[in-house]
Parts: structure tokens; sequence; C-alpha cells
């Protein structure tokens, strides 16, 4: 995911920090001068960045020196909701699950505060793969290799929620206990922290998610944002490998239903809206449906998904909040990026969405 729009704020970066040639919200001299104190070695001589496209939220740059390439992320510039783009907890998780069964980038630096480019970052490896993100880019692969990208994408999280917390340093990452109901609360309160407009039923649906959180599993590590276009893709001997499992901001430990919910929730969001600026990939040929997923993840996980009514009304309510949070920050001038005109229309539909799950117990 990434991004790029005006230039930052004086509140963003001092007055001096930046150059023509940095892209927003990047000063160069001073990343290369973080490098060499915190990373030696890693990148040598004048270096050259560019934000990368196809995101809606943190800022994900290339940064090399004609030798190597890494990756940086950055909040995105302007209004952000607190905890929703958090760089030393997306750098702690990536970390950790480093040694796993979870494919994910090798971890180099983390600046927690402002002080080098006006806001935390992280540095990483930059892995080989596609981030499929529309329709039109799985078409030229034909349908089988469609289905068996979307089930390596559904073998992945498998995976994820497999991995013992504790076992990878992470026992403290979350507070399982009362996940869903506060994940109910930051939600809303995300909401409010965005609103900018009536949104019919949207507080009904809160008020119904409120009043009806279930029992929850056992917990294990929670992405927080899973789909297609969140994962590097690779060929290897003619088959599809998951390179790498990228976006990890709203990572936590909790119900790892909530992962499948808003995956297949996702499903839906290309037909609510007039624009892909999310993802379509759920239109092109050979990608299975909601149901063939869900099979395919309570097969390999072992996982009861008979009532996941709950959990699908909360991943609407989630999606659109922070489908309204790109929709607020457009607004403000504050998001990088083509699409965004109309990103805010699909948040009446997801609400509907949810109310209508909430109905299917």
């Amino acid at each position: 995911m990434s991004l790029a729009a005006r230039k930052p704020d004086v509140a963003d970066l001092p007055d001096d920090s930046a150059t023509p040639q940095d892209p927003p919200g990047l000063p160069l001299g001073r990343l290369g001068d973080f490098l060499e104190r915190e990373a030696p070695g890693l990148l040598s001589g004048p270096i050259s960045g560019r934000v990368i496209a196809g995101g809606k939220s943190n800022l994900t740059y290339e940064v090399g020196d004609g030798r190597r390439t890494v990756i940086v992320r950055r909040p995105p510039l302007g209004h952000v909701l607190a905890t929703a783009h958090d760089m030393v907890r997306e750098h702690r998780v990536i970390t950790a699950l480093h040694d796993t069964a979870v494919p994910v980038p090798e971890t180099y630096a983390v600046c927690p505060g402002d002080e080098v480019i006006g806001a935390p970052f992280y540095v990483m490896e930059r892995v080989e793969g596609t981030p499929y993100r529309l329709a039109s880019e799985l078409e030229p692969l034909g349908p089988s290799r469609t289905r068996a990208i979307a089930d390596r994408m559904v073998d992945t999280l498998v995976a994820l929620h497999a991995v013992d917390p504790v076992a990878v340093g992470l026992g403290d990452f979350g507070r399982p206990e009362g996940f869903l109901e506060r994940q109910v609360r930051r939600w809303k309160q995300q909401l409010d922290a965005s609103r900018s407009r009536e949104l019919a039923g949207i507080d009904e649906l809160h008020a119904r998610l409120a009043a009806s959180v279930p029992e929850q599993g056992p917990p294990a590590v929670v992405h927080g944002d899973y789909r297609l276009d969140n994962l590097l893709v690779l060929e290897r001997d003619g088959r599809d490998e998951v390179t790498a499992v990228l976006d990890w901001e709203m990572a936590t430990i909790g119900d790892p239903l909530t992962d499948v919910a808003l995956l297949a929730a996702y499903q839906s969001l290309p037909r609510m809206m007039q624009t892909n600026a999310v993802s379509d990939v759920a239109l092109a040929p050979g990608f299975p449906t909601s149901a063939v997923l869900l099979e395919r993840y309570g097969a390999a996980s072992g996982r009861d998904l008979s009532s996941l009514s709950f959990h699908l009304g909360l991943a609407y309510f989630k999606l659109a909040v922070i489908l309204e949070g790109i929709h607020y920050r457009y607004t403000q001038g504050q998001t990088v990026g083509a699409g965004f005109e109309s990103i805010g229309q699909a948040t009446g539909p997801l609400v509907a969405a949810g109310l209508r799950a909430l109905e299917e117990d």
C-alpha cells in the first residue's frame, strides 16, 4: 500500500529538511544520516527515493544507492488517527515473525520518534513479488493460476494464525481478553475522529455490534488488514508463492476470525464502489467466492466458522470506518494517488452489508 500528495505542512517537517528531489514526507539527507548510524553499510553514498504506488494508508518508499534498494514505511501526511499507523508495532511484529512459516521481509532499523523525517518510520528488506490489487492484473494469468494464488493467500493466513505468539516474543503484543469489545469501541473512536458528514445507519451498526459481542476462541496473531494486495506473490518453478506479507500496522493478538471475516468482506467491496481504488481482485475469473475461501480456511485451520455473523458485521463496520478516514484525508488534501475522489461512495453500502450480516444468525 502507498501514496503521493501535497508537500508536508510546516508541522510535519523542519523547513530546511526537504529538497526538490525528496519524495513527499521523506527528507533523504536526514534518512541517510540515520542509516549511517543505525544500519552501517546498508546503503552508501547519495541515496534516491520514490513513493511506491498502490496503497491508501501508510506511505511506502523505495530507497536506494544504485547498488541496493530497501523499503521505508511512515504514516500518512497530515491527519493521522491515534494507533492506526503505528510504525513501531509494525516493525516489531515483522521482526518477530521472520523465523516462522509466515513470509515477511527482514527488518533493518526503526525510528520511533519524529526527529529524523517528521514521523516514526522503519526500514526493511525489499522483497521480490507482485501485490495483485486489480482483476486486470490477474486476468492474464488465467483462472487456474488465479485460483492457485488465492489458495496460497488462504494458506498463508492459516500459517499466521498457527503461530504461537509467546514463542515468537509477542506474548505482550496485545490483550486478547476483551479483544472484540475493544475492536467495536476502537473503530467507533476512529469513526468519530474522521466524521465529516452524516452516514446513515453507521451508528445503528455500531450499537448492534456493541450489544452482541460473542465469546471468542483461542487468540492468535491477527494481521488486521489481510487481503491479496497486502501480499507479494512470485512465480518460482511454475508455482506461485507468497514471498511476503506486508502492512502490519493493525496487527495485534486477538480473535483470528476477525481476519477471516475481513477477507470475506473484501470480496464484496468491488461491487459497492465505482472505483478500484482499493482492490477488485475478487472480480477476476477463477478467483474463488467468499464461501470457497472460508471452506479452505476452515478445513486447513480446524476452526469453527459456522457462526460468523458478528465478525462479518464488524468487518463491514471496520471497512466503512477505514474508507471514511481515507475520504476525510482526501477532502483535506492529505492523501496521495488516484481514485480517492469516489472512495467515500462505498461507506453506505458497507454499513448496509454490516447490518444484513447481523441478521443472518
